[in-house]
């Protein structure tokens, strides 16, 4: 698109973010009224009414669209008319799942083609973004032609509910504005350290002994089960992690015998470390576990972890080393690591589950299934680039998260360091390339809970969202993004989020409060 015009009339006009693969506009606008609008199915389409997905998209964008109903000018009826190939209504979005839509808008309708009803709703949230009032309220939306598909399949955010409790709402909130930005996968870091809130139903101890209350600050079957559903009506993936051998501090209270007895000298030192991996009966609960957990999440993928695994307790432990010798592993503790992980991976194999495991799983050369997806979080440009290469050139499917710790916080403008990442400038072949499946915002929650999460968290992701959707071409200044960019958080406030300023300026509906 070319980015000429910001007054009144035409600045909602390259106003859709993420930008959009082909996007043309004209001046020629047509009024709306929210009396005499309607959104319907088109003959051709293979998903009719009672399309649950769809059904639910046209409640929410109604009032998405005329967040305040005063009726306008304009009574010629306007239709929306969607038309699908695929009606995939009571699914779940996976990995092949097509996003790609084509967007008409002209005089009196507009009509919205896609493969699926997970691109149908990436084009409605498109639509929502084209409608602008006038100053005395009239709706409007501009003569448009759009043909959209993302650049990468997989535009996660991370949210850690270990660190601090996160109330399910915060999390329903975050899906709802991930939507917004055409994310389209939660990853769950449900458990680590300090708490347990997942309540399972085959280890209940884990959750009553582990989380910070086992009344309040849990996640019981119902809560995910609702998280679960709503992300699937904005057609989000849930990606469960269960992060093992490290991070399992909290596990270890109701499993007895899971953790790796620390030993001062010839004694117990009342400490316990990373799971133990010598143990039988740790693979006897880890199956049992990951068997409830690819049951209660539908997605294909289950985040197994992997990382940040501390040897000294292992090293003190006489039964471990005594297992090392046994083995043949010397005193290289990252074999012993390697043997843990993949027995985990075996395990989620055989769940028919496609593994994501942090980077240091591969860093130490662990025999992993070659469909098991690596996760780069270490390391500056300059190494982590290097290991896209390393990775790829083996042949492993790849994300890429490190650039994007959002949990990081600066003063100043730092999504721009988000929107110049470039995840495929790295030295490697065509083939290498399309083996990086896409990227993640992180917000670790060490020092994040409800009270701060969704501003620090929006718009900032918003930037990572459009190197992850956008052509790279198309997005490459940040100066030309900055207007668009304030636009579109002005956009998120009018939806309730409380999307955090990019610099000096104002909204022309500012936060109102709760």
């Amino acid at each position: 698109g070319n980015f000429v015009s910001h007054s009144l009339y035409l600045h909602t006009v390259e106003g859709v973010w993420p930008l959009p693969q082909s996007f043309t506009s004209s001046t020629e606008r047509y009024p709306l009224n929210p009396k005499a609008f309607y959104f319907g199915y088109g003959r051709q389409s293979a998903a009719q009414q009672d399309c649950s997905v769809l059904d639910a998209a046209f409640k929410r964008y109604f009032s998405l669209i005329f967040p305040d109903y005063t009726s306008g000018s304009g009574d010629k009826p306007f239709t929306v008319e969607i038309r699908v190939d695929h009606a995939d209504c009571d699914s779940y979005p996976n990995e092949n799942s097509s996003e790609r839509y084509n967007l008409s808008v002209s005089a009196g309708q507009a009509s919205l083609n896609a493969e699926t009803v997970w691109g149908a709703l990436r084009g409605l949230e498109t639509f929502s973004q084209l409608v602008y009032q006038d100053d005395f309220g009239t709706y409007f939306v501009n003569k448009t032609e759009i043909d959209d598909f993302p650049r990468f399949q997989f535009r996660g955010i991370l949210l850690d509910t270990s660190r601090h409790y996160l109330p399910v709402q915060a999390i329903l909130k975050t899906l709802d504005a991930m939507a917004y930005s055409k994310f389209n996968v939660f990853h769950w870091h449900i458990v680590d350290d300090p708490s347990f809130p997942y309540q399972s139903r085959t280890f209940p101890d884990l959750s009553s002994t582990g989380a910070f209350h086992p009344m309040t600050h849990i996640y019981t079957q119902s809560d995910v089960r609702r998280v679960i559903s709503h992300a699937r009506l904005w057609g989000i993936r849930v990606l469960p992690e269960f992060d093992s051998p490290g991070h399992t501090q909290s596990w270890g209270k109701g499993q007895s015998d899971l953790l790796t007895p620390c030993y001062r000298g010839s004694t117990p030192s009342g400490t316990f470390g990373p799971v133990n991996p010598v143990l039988p009966s740790t693979y006897q609960f880890m199956a049992r576990l990951f068997k409830e957990v690819s049951s209660v999440f539908p997605d294909s993928y289950i985040h197994l972890g992997g990382d940040e695994v501390d040897f000294s307790c292992w090293k003190s432990n006489p039964d471990v080393r005594a297992f090392m010798q046994k083995m043949g592993f010397g005193g290289d503790f990252t074999k012993l690591e390697a043997f843990y992980m993949e027995k985990i991976v075996n395990i989620t194999s055989a769940l028919k589950k496609t593994s994501i495991v942090w980077q240091d799983v591969f860093d130490y050369h662990e025999r992993i299934p070659k469909d098991t997806v690596l996760h780069i979080w270490k390391g500056t440009p300059a190494s982590y680039k290097e290991e896209l290469s390393r990775m790829t050139k083996a042949g492993m499917r790849v994300l890429l998260a490190a650039p994007w710790y959002i949990n990081h916080i600066a003063y100043g403008q730092d999504w721009r360091n988000y929107y110049t990442v470039q995840p495929l400038n790295f030295s490697g072949t065509e083939e290498q390339k399309k083996l990086v499946i896409g990227g993640e915002v992180c917000m670790w929650g060490e020092y994040v809970d409800a009270t701060n999460l969704t501003p620090r968290l929006w718009p900032r992701a918003s930037a990572a969202a459009e190197r992850l959707w956008s052509d790279e071409k198309q997005t490459s200044s940040v100066d030309e993004a900055f207007p668009r960019l304030q636009d579109f958080r002005c956009k998120l406030v009018r939806r309730g989020i409380r999307a955090e300023p990019l610099h000096v300026g104002h909204c022309k509906h500012e936060y109102q409060g709760v």
